[in-house]
């Protein structure tokens, strides 16, 4: 139940502004950062609770800026395990695969976008966000209207086509 003092989400962002960018800058040691998580945050609270009231927002608006900076921490250290220490020229040298490799990789790439392209529309969709664009299920559900489980669902079956018609094809 809702108490007498409740506030609209998006109306606790803006009140609350300052205290969320400075917990968020805190964490992600960025004041840019900071800021474009400020953003996703606000859209997100904008889009799926306009109207919404709860009796302790400056709480809630911290739990997701906070999720979101952890996210985003996750990103960069994903990110940073790819990356190299070496200098990018021996790093580059040491890594080139050789001109069969690089033409058969190439071929089969095209192959996989093709077989990407056979996919049901929504499938392709979900597909496509979940793996190019590297968007979570829950973002993904959030996007398209459906449910997280039918985000799985598309994205196993996306994998298992692909899978087996590159099987096929090889």
């Amino acid at each position: 139940m809702l108490g007498a003092n409740a506030t609209s989400l998006p109306i606790a962002f803006e009140e609350h502004y300052d205290e969320l960018l400075t917990h968020v800058s805190r964490k992600v040691g960025c004041p840019a950062t900071a800021r474009d998580i400020m953003q996703e945050a606000y859209l997100r609270v904008a889009r799926a609770y306009p109207g919404r009231k709860v009796d302790n927002p400056r709480a809630f608006l911290h739990r997701i800026v906070g999720n979101l900076a952890i996210d985003q921490l996750r990103r960069e250290t994903r990110q940073r395990s790819f990356m190299s220490s070496e200098p990018l020229s021996v790093a580059v040298s040491a890594e080139l695969p050789s001109a069969e490799a690089a033409v058969a990789a190439k071929q089969r790439l095209a192959r996989l976008l093709e077989i990407i392209e056979e996919l049901p529309p929504r499938c392709r969709e979900v597909f496509v966000m979940r793996k190019l664009e590297d968007l979570d299920h829950e973002e993904i559900s959030a996007r398209l209207g459906i449910s997280r489980n039918m985000v799985s669902t598309h994205i196993r079956n996306a994998v298992l086509y692909c899978a087996r018609r590159l099987r096929e094809q090889d």
